[in-house]
Protein backbone atom coordinates (compact mmCIF):
# COMPACT_ATOMS: atom_id res chain seq x y z
CA UNK A 1 0.00 0.00 0.00
CA UNK A 2 1.39 3.33 -1.04
CA UNK A 3 1.11 6.06 1.58
CA UNK A 4 0.84 9.66 0.47
CA UNK A 5 2.94 11.64 2.94
CA UNK A 6 1.15 14.86 2.03
CA UNK A 7 -2.16 13.24 2.89
CA UNK A 8 -0.82 11.98 6.20
CA UNK A 9 0.54 15.41 7.05
CA UNK A 10 -2.75 17.08 6.19
CA UNK A 11 -4.70 14.57 8.27
CA UNK A 12 -2.43 15.14 11.24
CA UNK A 13 -2.85 18.87 10.95
CA UNK A 14 -6.62 18.59 10.76
CA UNK A 15 -6.60 16.25 13.78
CA UNK A 16 -4.50 18.67 15.76
CA UNK A 17 -6.85 21.56 15.02
CA UNK A 18 -9.86 19.40 15.90
CA UNK A 19 -8.55 18.69 19.42
CA UNK A 20 -9.45 21.13 22.20
CA UNK A 21 -6.76 23.74 22.66
CA UNK A 22 -6.43 22.95 26.38
CA UNK A 23 -2.63 22.98 26.33
CA UNK A 24 -2.61 26.78 26.00
CA UNK A 25 -4.84 27.21 29.02
CA UNK A 26 -3.16 28.49 32.16
CA UNK A 27 -4.20 29.85 35.53
CA UNK A 28 -2.60 31.29 38.66
CA UNK A 29 -4.40 30.23 41.81
CA UNK A 30 -4.25 32.39 44.92
CA UNK A 31 -3.57 30.41 48.10
CA UNK A 32 -4.61 31.93 51.44
CA UNK A 33 -3.03 30.35 54.49
CA UNK A 34 -5.94 28.37 55.94
CA UNK A 35 -6.15 24.66 55.23
CA UNK A 36 -9.54 24.67 53.49
CA UNK A 37 -8.30 27.22 50.97
CA UNK A 38 -5.13 25.19 50.40
CA UNK A 39 -7.23 22.08 49.83
CA UNK A 40 -9.63 23.66 47.35
CA UNK A 41 -6.87 25.58 45.60
CA UNK A 42 -4.96 22.38 44.89
CA UNK A 43 -8.16 20.59 43.92
CA UNK A 44 -8.85 23.26 41.32
CA UNK A 45 -5.25 23.08 40.14
CA UNK A 46 -5.15 19.31 39.88
CA UNK A 47 -8.34 19.21 37.79
CA UNK A 48 -6.93 21.90 35.50
CA UNK A 49 -3.67 20.02 34.97
CA UNK A 50 -4.89 16.41 34.87
CA UNK A 51 -8.26 16.81 33.19
CA UNK A 52 -8.04 20.02 31.15
CA UNK A 53 -4.35 19.80 30.31
CA UNK A 54 -3.61 23.35 31.42
CA UNK A 55 -0.75 24.76 33.45
CA UNK A 56 -1.09 26.00 37.03
CA UNK A 57 0.90 28.26 39.30
CA UNK A 58 0.08 28.66 42.99
CA UNK A 59 0.55 32.14 44.44
CA UNK A 60 0.40 32.64 48.24
CA UNK A 61 -1.54 35.71 49.33
CA UNK A 62 -4.12 37.16 51.68
CA UNK A 63 -7.64 38.20 50.74
CA UNK A 64 -6.75 41.80 49.84
CA UNK A 65 -3.82 40.80 47.63
CA UNK A 66 -5.77 38.12 45.77
CA UNK A 67 -8.82 40.29 45.11
CA UNK A 68 -6.69 43.23 43.94
CA UNK A 69 -4.83 40.99 41.50
CA UNK A 70 -8.09 39.49 40.17
CA UNK A 71 -9.45 43.02 39.73
CA UNK A 72 -6.42 44.08 37.68
CA UNK A 73 -7.01 41.13 35.35
CA UNK A 74 -3.39 40.81 34.26
CA UNK A 75 -3.06 37.16 35.22
CA UNK A 76 -0.92 37.73 38.32
CA UNK A 77 -3.60 35.88 40.32
CA UNK A 78 -6.73 34.57 38.62
CA UNK A 79 -8.79 32.85 41.31
CA UNK A 80 -9.57 32.91 45.03
CA UNK A 81 -10.43 29.33 46.09
CA UNK A 82 -12.32 29.97 49.36
CA UNK A 83 -14.37 33.16 49.64
CA UNK A 84 -16.38 33.29 52.89
CA UNK A 85 -19.44 35.51 52.84
CA UNK A 86 -20.32 37.77 54.50
CA UNK A 87 -16.80 37.77 56.05
CA UNK A 88 -15.21 38.98 52.81
CA UNK A 89 -18.20 41.00 51.67
CA UNK A 90 -16.18 44.22 51.56
CA UNK A 91 -14.11 42.67 48.75
CA UNK A 92 -17.02 41.17 46.81
CA UNK A 93 -18.98 44.42 46.98
CA UNK A 94 -15.99 46.35 45.66
CA UNK A 95 -14.85 44.01 42.90
CA UNK A 96 -17.87 41.84 42.05
CA UNK A 97 -20.79 44.25 42.52
CA UNK A 98 -19.24 47.65 41.88
CA UNK A 99 -16.20 47.20 39.61
CA UNK A 100 -17.61 44.13 37.86
CA UNK A 101 -14.10 42.72 37.37
CA UNK A 102 -14.52 39.53 39.41
CA UNK A 103 -17.05 36.69 39.13
CA UNK A 104 -18.39 34.88 42.19
CA UNK A 105 -19.40 31.24 41.91
CA UNK A 106 -23.09 30.38 42.22
CA UNK A 107 -22.32 26.98 43.82
CA UNK A 108 -21.53 27.70 47.51
CA UNK A 109 -21.20 25.29 50.39
CA UNK A 110 -22.32 26.11 53.93
CA UNK A 111 -19.95 27.32 56.62
CA UNK A 112 -20.42 27.81 60.35
CA UNK A 113 -18.06 29.64 62.67
CA UNK A 114 -17.69 30.33 66.36
CA UNK A 115 -15.35 29.69 69.29
CA UNK A 116 -14.24 26.30 70.60
CA UNK A 117 -12.59 24.63 73.57
CA UNK A 118 -11.67 21.02 74.13
CA UNK A 119 -14.46 18.77 75.37
CA UNK A 120 -12.46 17.81 78.47
CA UNK A 121 -11.83 21.46 79.39
CA UNK A 122 -15.48 22.30 78.84
CA UNK A 123 -16.74 19.40 80.92
CA UNK A 124 -14.31 19.92 83.80
CA UNK A 125 -15.18 23.60 84.14
CA UNK A 126 -18.85 23.75 83.04
CA UNK A 127 -18.04 25.81 79.95
CA UNK A 128 -20.85 25.91 77.39
CA UNK A 129 -21.22 29.55 76.34
CA UNK A 130 -18.87 32.27 75.13
CA UNK A 131 -19.66 34.23 78.31
CA UNK A 132 -18.04 31.47 80.38
CA UNK A 133 -14.64 32.52 79.04
CA UNK A 134 -15.10 35.74 81.01
CA UNK A 135 -15.23 33.92 84.33
CA UNK A 136 -12.04 34.67 86.30
CA UNK A 137 -11.54 31.00 87.19
CA UNK A 138 -11.75 29.96 83.53
CA UNK A 139 -9.54 32.81 82.31
CA UNK A 140 -6.88 31.87 84.87
CA UNK A 141 -6.78 28.32 83.51
CA UNK A 142 -6.19 29.71 80.01
CA UNK A 143 -3.32 32.00 81.04
CA UNK A 144 -0.20 30.23 79.76
CA UNK A 145 2.16 33.24 79.87
CA UNK A 146 1.28 34.56 83.33
CA UNK A 147 0.11 38.00 82.21
CA UNK A 148 -3.22 37.67 84.02
CA UNK A 149 -5.32 37.02 80.92
CA UNK A 150 -6.30 33.84 79.13
CA UNK A 151 -5.28 33.52 75.50
CA UNK A 152 -7.80 32.98 72.72
CA UNK A 153 -6.76 32.55 69.11
CA UNK A 154 -9.03 34.72 66.92
CA UNK A 155 -7.56 33.96 63.49
CA UNK A 156 -4.53 34.54 61.30
CA UNK A 157 -3.16 37.91 60.17
CA UNK A 158 -5.08 39.16 57.14
CA UNK A 159 -8.25 37.19 57.87
CA UNK A 160 -11.46 39.21 57.76
CA UNK A 161 -12.90 36.83 60.35
CA UNK A 162 -10.09 37.73 62.76
CA UNK A 163 -11.23 41.34 62.62
CA UNK A 164 -14.78 40.25 63.42
CA UNK A 165 -13.54 38.14 66.31
CA UNK A 166 -11.48 41.00 67.71
CA UNK A 167 -14.62 43.16 67.83
CA UNK A 168 -16.61 40.28 69.33
CA UNK A 169 -14.06 39.79 72.11
CA UNK A 170 -14.56 43.43 73.06
CA UNK A 171 -18.35 43.52 72.69
CA UNK A 172 -18.86 40.26 74.59
CA UNK A 173 -17.10 41.95 77.50
CA UNK A 174 -14.14 39.58 77.51
CA UNK A 175 -11.18 41.96 77.20
CA UNK A 176 -10.63 42.23 80.95
CA UNK A 177 -10.12 38.47 81.04
CA UNK A 178 -9.12 37.34 77.54
CA UNK A 179 -6.23 38.35 75.28
CA UNK A 180 -7.10 37.95 71.58
CA UNK A 181 -4.18 36.38 69.70
CA UNK A 182 -3.52 36.51 65.95
CA UNK A 183 -1.14 33.90 64.58
CA UNK A 184 -0.89 31.46 61.70
CA UNK A 185 -3.29 28.54 61.87
CA UNK A 186 -0.46 26.06 62.39
CA UNK A 187 0.31 27.82 65.69
CA UNK A 188 -3.30 27.34 66.80
CA UNK A 189 -3.31 23.66 65.87
CA UNK A 190 -0.09 23.02 67.79
CA UNK A 191 -1.45 24.89 70.81
CA UNK A 192 -4.68 22.83 70.82
CA UNK A 193 -2.67 19.60 70.81
CA UNK A 194 -0.34 20.85 73.53
CA UNK A 195 -3.14 22.16 75.78
CA UNK A 196 -5.04 18.87 75.58
CA UNK A 197 -1.90 16.85 76.33
CA UNK A 198 -1.12 19.02 79.37
CA UNK A 199 -4.72 19.37 80.55
CA UNK A 200 -4.59 23.15 80.13
CA UNK A 201 -7.33 25.53 79.07
CA UNK A 202 -7.35 27.05 75.59
CA UNK A 203 -10.01 28.72 73.44
CA UNK A 204 -9.84 29.36 69.73
CA UNK A 205 -11.80 30.53 66.72
CA UNK A 206 -13.22 27.49 64.96
CA UNK A 207 -15.31 26.82 61.92
CA UNK A 208 -16.92 24.11 59.87
CA UNK A 209 -15.81 22.62 57.58
CA UNK A 210 -12.36 22.08 59.07
CA UNK A 211 -10.02 19.25 59.93
CA UNK A 212 -10.06 20.17 63.62
CA UNK A 213 -13.33 18.22 64.07
CA UNK A 214 -11.52 15.03 63.02
CA UNK A 215 -8.27 15.82 64.82
CA UNK A 216 -9.41 16.64 68.36
CA UNK A 217 -12.41 16.30 70.66
CA UNK A 218 -13.60 19.90 70.66
CA UNK A 219 -16.93 21.65 70.93
CA UNK A 220 -18.28 24.97 69.74
CA UNK A 221 -19.55 27.34 72.43
CA UNK A 222 -22.98 28.88 72.19
CA UNK A 223 -23.34 32.59 71.44
CA UNK A 224 -26.29 34.96 71.32
CA UNK A 225 -28.49 34.01 68.35
CA UNK A 226 -27.58 35.87 65.18
CA UNK A 227 -29.25 39.28 65.13
CA UNK A 228 -28.47 41.63 62.22
CA UNK A 229 -29.43 44.61 64.41
CA UNK A 230 -26.50 43.75 66.70
CA UNK A 231 -24.07 42.97 63.91
CA UNK A 232 -22.36 45.99 62.38
CA UNK A 233 -18.97 45.06 60.99
CA UNK A 234 -16.74 47.44 59.06
CA UNK A 235 -13.53 45.99 57.66
CA UNK A 236 -10.17 47.85 57.63
CA UNK A 237 -10.30 47.93 53.83
CA UNK A 238 -13.37 50.17 54.10
CA UNK A 239 -12.45 52.46 56.99
CA UNK A 240 -9.25 52.99 58.99
CA UNK A 241 -11.42 53.55 62.07
CA UNK A 242 -13.09 50.16 61.60
CA UNK A 243 -12.61 48.92 65.16
CA UNK A 244 -14.31 51.90 66.80
CA UNK A 245 -17.14 51.98 64.28
CA UNK A 246 -17.91 48.23 64.42
CA UNK A 247 -20.23 46.56 66.90
CA UNK A 248 -20.74 42.79 66.98
CA UNK A 249 -22.50 41.15 69.94
CA UNK A 250 -24.11 38.17 68.25
CA UNK A 251 -23.20 34.92 66.57
CA UNK A 252 -22.38 35.09 62.88
CA UNK A 253 -24.99 33.99 60.41
CA UNK A 254 -24.29 30.77 58.56
CA UNK A 255 -21.83 31.41 55.74
CA UNK A 256 -21.79 30.81 52.02
CA UNK A 257 -18.37 29.73 50.80
CA UNK A 258 -17.43 29.69 47.14
CA UNK A 259 -14.67 30.47 44.65
CA UNK A 260 -14.16 33.74 42.76
CA UNK A 261 -12.16 34.46 39.62
CA UNK A 262 -11.06 37.32 37.43
CA UNK A 263 -13.42 38.11 34.56
CA UNK A 264 -10.40 38.40 32.27
CA UNK A 265 -9.81 34.67 32.65
CA UNK A 266 -12.69 33.89 30.28
CA UNK A 267 -10.77 35.53 27.43
CA UNK A 268 -7.37 34.10 28.31
CA UNK A 269 -8.38 30.58 29.35
CA UNK A 270 -12.05 29.96 28.48
CA UNK A 271 -12.07 26.24 29.33
CA UNK A 272 -10.74 26.91 32.81
CA UNK A 273 -13.23 29.73 33.37
CA UNK A 274 -16.08 27.45 32.29
CA UNK A 275 -14.89 24.77 34.70
CA UNK A 276 -14.76 27.30 37.54
CA UNK A 277 -18.38 28.25 36.83
CA UNK A 278 -19.40 24.61 37.26
CA UNK A 279 -17.14 23.79 40.22
CA UNK A 280 -19.01 22.56 43.30
CA UNK A 281 -17.99 20.82 46.53
CA UNK A 282 -19.68 20.19 49.86
CA UNK A 283 -18.64 21.06 53.39
CA UNK A 284 -17.95 17.36 53.99
CA UNK A 285 -15.65 17.29 50.95
CA UNK A 286 -13.63 20.18 52.33
CA UNK A 287 -13.48 18.77 55.87
CA UNK A 288 -12.24 15.45 54.50
CA UNK A 289 -9.55 17.09 52.39
CA UNK A 290 -8.47 19.34 55.25
CA UNK A 291 -8.24 16.34 57.58
CA UNK A 292 -6.01 14.43 55.17
CA UNK A 293 -3.72 17.45 54.91
CA UNK A 294 -3.67 18.58 58.54
CA UNK A 295 -3.99 15.33 60.46
CA UNK A 296 -2.49 12.71 58.15
CA UNK A 297 0.25 14.87 56.67
CA UNK A 298 -0.82 14.27 53.08
CA UNK A 299 0.43 16.89 50.64
CA UNK A 300 -2.44 19.05 49.31
CA UNK A 301 -1.70 17.98 45.73
CA UNK A 302 -1.81 14.29 46.67
CA UNK A 303 -5.03 14.75 48.65
CA UNK A 304 -6.55 16.44 45.61
CA UNK A 305 -5.49 13.61 43.30
CA UNK A 306 -7.06 11.02 45.60
CA UNK A 307 -10.31 13.00 45.79
CA UNK A 308 -10.50 13.33 42.02
CA UNK A 309 -9.95 9.60 41.57
CA UNK A 310 -12.69 8.80 44.08
CA UNK A 311 -15.11 11.34 42.57
CA UNK A 312 -14.47 11.03 38.84
CA UNK A 313 -18.16 11.21 37.94
CA UNK A 314 -18.57 14.51 39.77
CA UNK A 315 -15.47 15.91 38.13
CA UNK A 316 -16.80 14.83 34.71
CA UNK A 317 -20.02 16.71 35.44
CA UNK A 318 -18.08 19.87 36.36
CA UNK A 319 -16.24 19.61 33.04
CA UNK A 320 -19.46 19.03 31.09
CA UNK A 321 -18.40 15.54 30.00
Amino acid sequence: MKINLKTVGLAAAISAFAMPAFAAEEVKIGLPSWTGAQAIGHLLGEIVTSRIGGTVEYVPGNNATIFQAMDQGKGDIDVHPDVWLPNQESFTKKYVDEAGTVTLSSNPYEGNQGFCVSQDFAKANSITDIADLGRPDVAALMDSDGNGKGEMWIGAPGWASANVNEVKTRDYGLLDFIEPIRAEESVKTARIKDSIAKGEGYAFYCYKPHAVWFMFDVEMLSEPTYDPAKYTMIQPSDDADWYAKSSVATKDALKEVQIAWSNSLAERSPAIAEFFANFAVTADDVSGLAYEISANGVEPADAAKAWIEANSDRVDAMLGL
